[in-house]
């Protein structure tokens, strides 16, 4: 037994583990189609909860923001996305959500600021966005990626250079979130309210295989940053000082072996890039433009 994550290394495979937003928590899933949920302090971890109910593999799980309690999403390969919440120390499965007719690959919670709502990437090809709003779970299920959605990440709520008004409300905020696709593809989806849904405004090529990961950085300066890991070994930074307009330029880093994850620190000046021979590199961009490996972690 993983002493950690309470899985069993030995007949398992652990997919995703999560801290809470104050760090006082850890969720965890597995191939055994369990999450489990632990305390953790400085020094010590404790396992408080096993939540069961999917019937195939849980790839992701993600935190919602504390402001509307302690909610959990998990997704699988059985198709379904869960919501659980916990109350009086009790965790219950409040939402299920089956409308996908593959695996949910991942799922993401947008800024507080746009509200309770999750995206939801299937290799069914579409994104489904789940909102809660007057006391019940509202979705609706967009087709995104021709042969599949591979990940999904939000933007922040504030534009690069928008202000705050007298009153206090920001001024230029927007939904908007990034999607990367088994069609090498990597497309920017923002909410049309005289449609009611939201529309691709920009679709971002150059990748020659699939996009296994995308990841909007939290900076709200002068620019906006997407990362994008593909398979085809190189992972691209876009950048955009007016993601409105649809206009992006790219970066390329290039890789010695398939690119599956990209993370940007909590400041976005500091991405971080895992590949397939087990490594980690963490990039940093220079003053004068274009990117510097500034560390690599290997296993």
């Amino acid at each position: 037994m993983d002493l950690l994550t309470g899985h069993n290394p030995l007949t398992t495979i652990q997919h995703d583990a999560v801290l809470d937003y104050y760090g006082r928590r850890l969720a965890t899933c597995s191939s055994d189609k369990t999450i489990k949920i632990f305390d953790v302090t400085a020094d010590s971890h404790v396992l408080t909860s096993i939540l069961t109910g999917h019937e195939g593999a849980v790839w992701c799980v993600s935190w919602a923001h504390p402001k509307f309690g302690n909610i959990l999403a998990s997704a699988s390969y059985d198709g379904k996305v869960f919501i659980w919440r916990e109350s009086a120390s009790v965790w219950t499965r409040v939402y299920d959500f089956g409308l996908h007719t593959a695996s949910v690959n991942l799922v993401a919670w947008a800024p507080h600021e746009a509200g309770c709502v999750l995206a939801c990437a299937s290799s069914d090809g579409s994104v489904s966005v789940l909102e809660f709003k007057e006391n019940s779970w509202s979705p609706m299920v967009f087709a995104a990626h021709g042969i599949g959605v591979n990940s999904v990440s939000w933007s922040p709520a504030v534009v690069p250079g928008a202000l705050t008004g007298a009153s206090g409300m920001v001024v230029g905020s927007a939904r908007r979130f990034v999607t990367g696709g088994s069609d090498c593809l990597v497309k920017i989806w923002e909410w049309n309210a005289e449609q009611n849904t939201y529309t691709s405004t920009c679709t971002l090529t150059g990748h020659t295989d699939w996009v296994r990961d995308v990841a909007w950085s939290p900076t709200v300066l002068t620019r906006s940053y997407i990362a994008s890991a593909s398979q085809d070994k190189t992972v691209r930074i876009w950048t955009s000082t007016n993601p409105a307009l649809g206009e992006w330029k790219s970066t390329t880093l290039n890789f010695d072996a398939v690119a599956w994850r990209v993370s940007w620190s909590l400041s976005g000046n500091i991405l971080a890039v895992s590949t397939g021979d087990n490594r980690v590199s963490l990039w940093k961009e220079r003053l004068s433009g274009g990117w510097d490996l500034v560390k690599k972690l290997e296993e």
